[in-house]
């Protein structure tokens, strides 16, 4: 095992160092607090620890007598006796260190279950800017890695303690027991143990940082130009070879350092293995003087039994040595986990959260005012009201507020000013389960799982019959598609629903918000980004539901405005025109000019033209 053990080289780093998290008496409460429902099992593991130590020590003892008593005096019975129980004795302690490592594992697995089941419940609290401010990375690491890294502090760090600390103290136990003079003759060879262990850590420490930067290059190079996109690109620009010199440049000095790594840890092995050596060398010179000279009490059975009770110090020795750097980073991987836990929910259900029986989609924005910080403001004073079966389209350009006006309905976020009303309740006293289940947003960016269209649809309602499913298809237009698929229903979408095209994602999600059945429909941009042919499926699909139902529009195509009972303009965060088409065309104001240059050149087509302008064009 390296220096440092498994948690790497026994050496901190400057950032380490100067970020040490402070131990303090309520984390080691809060630690324990996850040890607690398992001290049954740790005060098993203790023991187990405890006898295994003793056990292991207990053939370098019973070494003496086979030599004293067995050997020296020719006695085969008390040979054939002793050998036999030293082969007892170490076959019991091996079996007692499989039952600590189960014990152990066993109680690491359960820990980190409770941990991530915890981590990944508190996540789902979280709201929307929790996700959108983090790296996803840094989220995912916390799940993964750091939770992971604790049940390497159970199996490792505490076990290693606690054993290594048993074994030395017993081994001290046992040759002072012996032998008090040749018992300090091999304990003034310890300290020597720090000097190859703090050198080898630091330098391969070094070695390590650099080899960290070479992979993360290798690994840059090979998601730059393995990718589907990557590698389009790499052949459309004739760069294979390129690439391949590039690849080769990084992997050779890879090379190189795990070379030098290999070699460091050799030249470390070297120093320990000669430090190991002097201990029984001066046990036997000055056990043999003092047998020969001063004592002749002191027998070769006892110098040999000093001899492995040395041997079996050094690995605890070294171990403890390096403790102190795995238990700051253990300690360090606490704290960045606990920092997720206490992060408080920013949306949460209030106290007294109401559930009606039914909804019917009516949303009214009373003076509303939002922003992501204090120093910019989204929106501002913005009041209008959705009557129920009504729907109202909102445009304005890129930015001006519009996808988070609408997610402040089913509380995504929060208003920092004014009320947001669903049927006539303010949003923050309503149910949140009952709130969203009572919401379908259809948004431009259509998210599929890995699996097939039938697990898809399913997520919005489990136990929905293929008669329901494909009725949702029908509704959303895409059932001509999925009948023509070998496996139908159960065709396998790909990764964010790679196999399939824009369109058909699209009204995939249309068909999954059907079966969720909302009171209130919100299509964010949904035609947006996709072809005139796809644009006209799906909206052949979004005008009966929308005639149908409490509908909200955020759009860039006239052809949907068009549907709409009541048009908002939102620029600059602010509603500042609002209306029927007609009323807005004859009005002359900003959505008029937006019209005429949009559309003027193009009268006989209008449902074909694109309503996605920016501020520059007013």
């Amino acid at each position: 095992m390296p220096p440092g053990g498994r948690f790497g080289p026994g050496y901190l780093t400057d950032e380490e160092k100067k970020n040490k998290p402070k131990v303090t008496k309520e984390l080691l409460i809060r630690i324990y607090s996850y040890l607690k429902p398992y001290r049954k099992q740790m005060a098993l593991v203790l023991l187990a620890i405890l006898c295994s130590a003793i056990l292991t020590l207990m053939p370098s003892v019973l070494t003496g007598k086979i030599i004293d008593e067995g050997l020296i005096t020719r006695n085969l019975r008390a040979l054939i006796i002793f050998i036999l129980l030293s082969f007892g004795v170490t076959l019991l302690a091996n079996l007692i260190g499989i039952l600590e490592s189960y014990l152990n594992t066993w109680i690491a697995q359960h820990i980190t279950f409770d941990m991530r089941n915890t981590m990944y419940r508190h996540l789902q609290t979280m709201s929307q800017r929790f996700f959108t401010t983090n790296n996803q990375g840094d989220i995912i690491t916390r799940m993964t890695s750091d939770i992971s890294g604790v049940q390497q502090i159970i199996t490792n760090i505490l076990t290693s303690i606690l054993s290594n600390a048993i074994t030395l103290i017993v081994a001290l136990v046992l040759m002072f027991r012996e032998n008090w003079i040749l018992a300090l003759v091999g304990m003034a060879v310890v300290p020597l143990f720090a000097i190859p262990t703090r050198s080898a850590g630091k330098r391969r420490w070094s070695i390590t940082k650099e080899s960290q930067a070479c992979s993360d290059e290798i690994n840059g190079i090979l998601n730059e130009t393995l990718s589907v996109s990557g590698q389009l690109l790499v052949k459309l620009f004739g760069m294979e070879e390129t690439e391949n010199q590039r690849y080769e440049a990084v992997n050779r000095k890879m090379i190189g350092l795990n070379i030098k790594e290999s070699m460091a840890g050799r030249w470390f092995r070297m120093a320990l293995g000669t430090f190991t050596s002097i201990g029984p060398m001066l046990i036997y010179l000055v056990g043999g003087l003092i047998m020969m000279r001063y004592d002749e009490s002191v027998t070769v059975g006892q110098i040999s039994v000093l001899v492995a009770l040395l041997g079996k110090m050094y690995m605890p020795v070294n171990q403890l040595l390096n403790i102190q750097v795995d238990w700051i980073r253990s300690m360090a991987m606490f704290t960045r986990i606990f920092e997720y836990y206490d992060m408080k929910p920013e949306i949460e259900n209030a106290p007294d959260a109401i559930k009606p029986a039914a909804a019917n989609g009516e949303v009214e924005f009373k003076n509303v005012r939002f922003s992501y910080d204090p120093e910019r403001e989204i929106l501002r004073n913005i009041s209008f009201k959705l009557e129920k079966g009504k729907c109202i389209a909102i445009v304005g350009p890129s930015g001006s507020g519009k996808s988070t006006l609408i997610n402040l309905i089913p509380r995504l976020y929060d208003v920092t000013g004014g009320s947001v009303l669903f049927d006539g309740k303010d949003v923050r006293s309503l149910d949140l389960r009952f709130l969203r289940e009572n919401i379908g947003i259809v948004s431009q960016e259509t998210y599929l799982f890995n699996g097939t269209i039938r697990d898809n649809l399913l997520y919005a309602k489990p136990d929905a019959t293929d008669d329901e499913l494909i009725e949702a298809c029908k509704q959303a237009n895409i059932y001509d598609f999925v009948e023509k698929q070998e496996d139908g229903l159960d065709t396998v979408v790909g990764n964010r629903g790679l196999k399939l095209s824009g369109g058909e994602k699209q009204r995939i999600s249309i068909a999954r918000i059907l079966l969720k059945d909302p009171a209130l429909l919100i299509f964010d941009e949904a035609t947006s980004a996709l072809d005139s042919i796809s644009e006209q499926k799906i909206q052949d699909a979004i005008e009966p539901l929308i005639a149908s139902r409490t509908g909200i529009l955020i759009a860039h195509r006239l052809s949907t405005i068009l549907a709409a009972d009541e048009i908002l303009v939102v620029k600059d965060g602010e509603i500042t025109e609002r209306g029927t088409h007609q009323e807005l065309i004859r009005a002359g104001g900003v959505y008029a000019k937006l019209y005429e240059t949009q559309f003027s050149k193009a009268p006989s087509l209008p449902d074909q033209a694109a309503f996605n302008y920016s501020e520059g064009e007013e």
